[in-house]
């Protein structure tokens, strides 16, 4: 009896193996958002270092540009104590939708957001957000329901804690979103040295 339940195992073990599906990103069907990386709200972040984070804010939004990804930036309450994004983001993507929301905590409630990711046509979204725990969850858990594979830059969403970061990353992993750090997300867009952008492009990015 013993050994027929350990087979089992084995079986199931092995099965489950087999039938892994490796999602890997593609850039000519990624969309990437900036969510509410906002001045006041990075003051609240304590997960990274202030520098540290701020250079992540800026290389996440910089994907867009290197990989020529379709971006959507949003902020809540921006004109309140919650702040501007960073005027750095801003000038990188200059004729990407800016949806200024006043109320809705989870982004995807929006209706303009919604509209705005659904007229690009793309099934992957790379997102990142403050605070981990419901600017980039709630979204990521909402993208993940409507149906799109979600790649959450781990790296590019800051919260209040390490213990917080960690919880809403559990519950994003276990909905099937993709928890991903900046080289990772990357490397997998770029996939070939030899590709473009490729290594002229990206190792200087990577450089920032």
């Amino acid at each position: 009896m013993k050994l027929k339940t350990l087979a089992s195992i084995a079986i199931s073990a092995a099965t489950a193996v087999q039938g892994y599906n490796f999602v890997r990103l593609n850039k000519t069907d990624s969309v990437l958002l900036v969510v509410d990386h906002q001045l006041g709200l990075s003051q609240l972040v304590r997960d990274f270092s202030t520098v540290e984070f701020r250079q992540s804010i800026l290389a996440h939004a910089g994907i867009g540009n290197l990989f020529d990804l379709p971006t959507i930036l949003t902020t809540s309450a921006d004109t309140g104590p919650n702040g501007a994004l960073p005027k750095e983001v801003i000038a990188m993507h200059p004729n990407a939708p800016f949806i200024h929301r006043q109320g809705e905590v989870n982004a995807w409630d929006n209706a303009e957001l919604r509209a705005a990711v659904e007229a690009t046509g793309k099934k992957q979204v790379i997102l990142g957000g403050i605070v981990t725990e419901v600017c980039t969850a709630f979204l990521a858990l909402s993208l993940a329901e409507a149906g799109y594979e979600v790649f959450a830059n781990t790296e590019a969403s800051g919260t209040f804690s390490d213990r917080l970061a960690a919880d809403a990353n559990r519950r994003m992993e276990q909905a099937g979103v993709h928890l991903m750090g900046m080289f990772g997300i990357v490397m997998d867009l770029m996939r070939d040295w030899r590709n473009t952008p490729g290594s002229a492009e990206v190792l200087p990015f990577l450089d920032t």
